[in-house]
């Protein structure tokens, strides 16, 4: 195997992350081709903000109908991929070429499709749908990976080898389902948030476009998607009044502490310095905003962990009522 072979999935990867930045620069661009869309007054935090007072037909076609010619392509090319049964490297395979095409076309098709109609789901859905969807993702990871690094502190929960595996099989279908619905629920505005949101599912969609390769499952790399939430979910809160930001980045960063970094081959003085920083952090915001702070910092990562459980009841409920379902010789 050549060198230029063995490292064509990170190479991939680096030009889809140069793709990645010219297309959240594209977005950045386009921005006051949008300056004339006039919106409703803001409802609250139920509501989202960037649709069209009115909906018109071409928007609600044109969003639906390309969401759903993305989605089911590469749920498409999931199922070819996993039926080939190929073997993890670092060479491309055939599917991994099309995603890497057709999840470029789709970006640059949903740009087009924000200029000339605005609207995405966000007509239909609701704001939570969204949200959700990839909060459960970031559960399933967690779900996924406690074989490996653990949930609590290094420690492994027994979860079933058959729970694992389906978590496992199933979990390029979810995720691509929520990376592609989130996509198309939100115009390609181009105000921080969604710029910094674009440009987090763009790299998804890359990591989605290397399934079976050894990039894909680079552990430095995967941590890194894990903890992008981090800078995305503090700078948008920062973006708003409610003065939240201090939730989503001690609530993240806590679970950095508690399970990702056990992942990786930190020693323990790597460990106990990541922990001092949290705790010193944390008290000199307390210190600012006042103990009450401190009844912030659980709330992230208790809904994940009881997600992870929920979750793990479900798949384990499917393995039950379904067995052919983690069936590993089909």
């Amino acid at each position: 195997m050549n060198q230029k072979t063995f490292r064509q999935d990170t190479n991939a990867a680096l030009w889809g992350i140069g793709a990645t930045l010219a297309l959240t620069f594209t977005i950045w661009m386009a921005a006051p081709l949008l300056k004339d869309i006039v919106f409703l007054e803001d409802q609250g935090a139920s509501w989202y903000f960037w649709q069209l007072p009115e909906r018109t037909a071409m928007g609600v076609f044109s969003a639906w109908f390309f969401y759903g010619l993305h989605q089911i392509t590469m749920w498409g090319l999931i199922f070819y991929a996993q039926r080939a049964k190929p073997t993890y490297g670092h060479k491309l395979h055939n599917f991994n070429w099309y995603a890497l095409g057709l999840n470029g076309f789709f970006c640059v098709l949903h740009i087009i499709q924000t200029q000339l109609w605005y609207d995405g789901l966000a007509q239909h859905v609701s704001i939570w749908s969204a949200q959700v969807s990839v909060v459960v993702m970031l559960i399933w990871v967690l779900l996924m990976e406690t074989p490996r690094r653990g949930l609590f502190f290094g420690k492994k929960v027994p979860f079933s080898k058959k729970l694992i595996y389906a978590a496992k099989k199933y979990h390029g279908y979810y995720f691509s389902w929520a990376i592609i619905y989130t996509f198309w629920y939100h115009p390609t505005e181009a105000t921080f948030g969604h710029l910094m949101g674009f440009s987090y599912i763009f790299v998804l969609l890359l990591q989605g476009s290397l399934f079976f390769t050894q990039f894909h499952v680079n552990r430095k790399w995967t941590l890194f998607l894990e903890m992008w939430v981090i800078v995305h979910g503090t700078l948008v809160a920062l973006e708003s009044d409610n003065n939240m930001w201090g939730m989503f980045f001690f609530g993240f960063a806590g679970i950095f502490i508690i399970t990702q970094m056990h992942g990786l081959n930190f020693t323990k003085l790597h460990k106990w310095g990541f922990t001092l920083l949290y705790l010193v952090g944390a008290t000199l915001v307390a210190i600012k905003q006042g103990p009450m702070f401190y009844t912030v910092l659980p709330r992230i990562p208790v809904v994940d962990y009881i997600g992870v459980f929920i979750l793990a009841g479900i798949l384990w409920g499917i393995a039950k009522l379904v067995p052919r379902a983690v069936n590993k010789e089909e």
